[in-house]
């Protein structure tokens, strides 16, 4: 594998789909917050809304009023093959990418470009790595999915308390999230498409299973798990991207340990939530089957909208991490604020700034934030307000 001269390149980073809700947030982050000297640029289909979105950046920050807008459209393959020939690192917030994502990973496997999303979708990553993974090894592209709260705070959490815990000894870890964010129409969109595809998602897991290296001389598994009581709350089996995205970092990562074993929660501090909870998403799942229900439901968001400044302002997230291993137990925590956007939109920003910036490890085809960027990410993340703690130790 090697990666392609950078040298004729002319952007560090391009945001596409930055007039989105969460393309906005993320490039208000980057105008704050962009290094100096950092080539980055805007990239969208309608350019109106392109030159609305720079004066605003603009007003509060003047070095954006020159900065480059580019044409970039999902439905125009050329425009994002001439993006990602251009720049280091492409950065995209637009879904759902089962529907729009495929066109611009091709572009970046092909062009040794770096791609980072926000996707919460199984079937679109396994996807990209049956079709693409093999073309970005050869490229040196590193295509880093789930960039976002879903799956950053846990992947990097997870390999943080890895870290604590002793080597070459079977590890044993729970993860419990905690939140009041709410979301977006274009996160409501993408929700709604994962649901109703379940035999697509099951199809495509194992093709990938068909052709992806296991792990040799060690085991790796994200157990489902049954309803738990620990840290005070009650934890509900919590079937996102997340324990995925963690298994295939243990899978590419010694340091895991010989036998590697996870189990993902949504924790709640009274019973009859955990109840409503469970009720709740069954009812959501069933109506994403049904197409009619399913657009009704979509369009009670557009993908533009999303919680306001206030809203976003009293959000927050928790996720507690409980190690064992080798007769040491280790407590762990990561959070901050509004994890669906403020939070996702730094770490969208922030893990393109460290593949363009930061030495990394060398990898490449399809890779996960903890496989790509490991420490180097956490640290920025810490820089930028994302705690990461100990809570106990024991042993």
């Amino acid at each position: 594998m090697g990666r392609q001269d950078d040298a004729g390149r002319t952007y560090d980073v391009v945001l596409f789909g930055a007039t989105g809700f969460a393309g906005r947030l993320t490039a208000a982050y980057l105008a704050a917050h962009a290094p100096k000297g950092c080539r980055w640029a805007l990239a969208g289909r309608n350019k109106a809304k392109l030159e609305q979105l720079r004066a605003g950046l603009a007003a509060d920050h003047p070095h954006c009023a020159d900065l480059p807008l580019l044409h970039a459209d999902a439905d125009d393959p050329e425009s994002l093959r001439a993006v990602a020939a251009d720049t280091r690192v492409v950065a995209t917030t637009v879904g759902p990418y089962l529907k729009y994502g495929e066109p611009l990973v091709a572009a970046c496997a092909e062009a040794g470009t770096d791609y980072v999303d926000l996707t919460g979708e199984p079937e679109f990553i396994d996807q990209m790595y049956v079709r693409h993974h093999e073309a970005a090894r050869a490229s040196g592209a590193r295509l880093v999915h789930a960039c976002g709260f879903d799956s950053v705070p846990h992947d990097l959490g997870v390999l943080y308390t890895v870290g604590l815990l002793p080597e070459g000894v079977p590890l044993r870890m729970t993860g419990i999230v905690r939140t009041n964010g709410t979301f977006s129409g274009g996160t409501l969109a993408s929700a709604l498409t994962v649901m109703s595809r379940p035999l697509g998602m099951v199809r495509a897991a194992r093709e990938r299973q068909r052709v992806e290296p296991r792990p040799v001389g060690r085991t790796v598994r994200a157990l489902p798990g049954a309803p738990i009581r620990e840290q005070g709350v009650w934890g509900v089996p919590l079937p996102t991207l997340d324990p995925q995205v963690i298994a295939r970092s243990a899978a590419a990562l010694e340091r895991y340990g010989p036998d590697f074993r996870y189990r993902h929660y949504a924790g709640v501090k009274r019973l009859p939530v955990v109840v409503g909870g469970v009720l709740g998403a069954g009812a959501a799942y069933g109506a994403a089957q049904v197409a009619p229900v399913r657009e009704w439901l979509s369009a009670r968001l557009s993908p533009g909208d999303g919680p306001d400044a206030a809203r976003r302002a009293s959000s927050w997230f928790k996720v507690r991490f409980v190690g064992e291993g080798g007769g040491r137990r280790v407590v762990t925590e990561v959070s901050g604020g509004d994890p669906g956007y403020d939070e996702t939109a730094k770490m969208l920003a922030e893990s393109a700034l460290c593949l363009a910036y930061d030495e990394l490890p060398d990898t490449a085809g399809q890779v996960t934030t903890a496989v790509a960027m490991g420490d180097a990410l956490t640290n920025r993340l810490r820089r930028a307000g994302i705690r990461f703690r100990v809570v106990e130790e024991r042993g």
